[in-house]
């Protein structure tokens, strides 16, 4: 049902009209109770009068009636329309070139398309979602990156001041780069930021998250990241991993859903921690990020969990038996 997007009635108030009239109340009178002109109540009267007892109660009389006429002499003909969308369909071609070849303005060629549906590509059929679950905590680590920028003083998003100097707006401090890691089976996280993504952050980083892993009793025995050159052609990352007989896998490039757990928990961690609290500097935001990673794991229900913590998934944690 199609209702015009600045109609004052509804079905249910052109309804309430109508019966308003048949109960006795004059047009001028309807109208102004239901804050409408008095020709509205005229016309949706007379539809309403003229329509039978199944379309009344259907409601069919109350909808908006197509403002397309009737006939149409100046339309391009059918012939002229085919060779358009076939010009479409053979070149993939848009309207400014479709015009060039065909010979007819590019505002004709633009509504030929869009009537045939052929202004644009079709996109692809989404591919259903493959869910997985490893059995135990430490069967696979999910690790990624995200950049986060330093600042002085809040910004406009926050403070709604725009009339900050140029100098100021102009002034580069510099990123965080938030080093994640999530555990498949528990969702227990684990972040630290750095001053970049290079091989010896990455490694300082996967050290300290499989330290962070073991005071939970979790031993680590899969890591899964993207294909970034610190992850596959660090040496120094290799030997840590073989170090504790850890198996390193990647993704396919441009597959980042098969790492989606650490990117659902950057996108989390973004707008619960990064950017859904005021900071009066980077500095204070990163003061409180393990107080956010702390407040995650053992507080905030995740509802892929059935609303419990990650936390209440890590078996041998104190108070946390089954």
């Amino acid at each position: 049902m199609q209702i015009h997007g600045r109609a004052k009635l509804g079905p249910a108030g052109r309804l309430a009209l109508c019966e308003a009239i048949e109960r006795g109340m004059t047009f001028r009178a309807a109208a102004a109770a239901l804050n409408v002109a008095p020709a509205t109540a005229h016309r949706w009267w007379r539809r309403y009068a003229a329509a039978t007892v199944d379309e009344r109660r259907s409601l069919v009389w109350a909808h908006d009636r197509s403002s397309r006429p009737r006939r149409s002499p100046r339309l391009l003909e059918l012939v002229e329309q085919e060779r358009i969308c076939e010009a479409r369909r053979q070149t993939g071609w848009g309207p400014r070139l479709v015009a060039g070849i065909t010979g007819h303005p590019h505002s004709t060629v633009w509504k030929v398309l869009r009537r045939h549906g052929l202004s644009r590509h079709p996109r692809a059929p989404r591919e259903t979602a493959n869910r997985y679950e490893w059995p135990c905590p430490g069967d696979l680590l999910h690790i990624d990156v995200k950049t986060y920028p330093r600042f002085d003083s809040p910004g406009h998003a926050v403070t709604g001041d725009r009339s900050r100097p140029g100098a100021t707006k102009r002034k580069h401090l510099g990123s965080d780069y938030a080093h994640a890691v999530v555990d498949d089976h528990s969702r227990l996280a684990f972040s630290e930021l750095y001053p970049d993504e290079r091989a010896d952050s990455v490694v300082e980083f996967v050290a300290h998250a499989l330290a962070f892993y073991a005071r939970y009793g979790i031993r680590v025995r899969r890591i899964l990241t993207d294909n970034a050159w610190s992850y596959t052609h660090n040496r120094a990352l290799a030997q840590l991993l073989a170090h504790h007989d850890i198996q390193h896998s990647t993704i396919r490039p441009y597959r980042a859903r098969t790492n989606g757990k650490v990117e659902r928990f950057h996108q989390t961690m973004a707008r619960e921690w990064g950017y859904g609290v005021t900071y009066a500097t980077s500095t204070h935001r990163t003061q409180a990020l393990p107080h956010w990673i702390e407040h995650y794991n053992h507080h905030r229900p995740h509802s892929e969990l059935g609303n419990r913590p990650p936390a209440s998934r890590v078996h041998n944690l104190r108070g946390q038996d089954t």
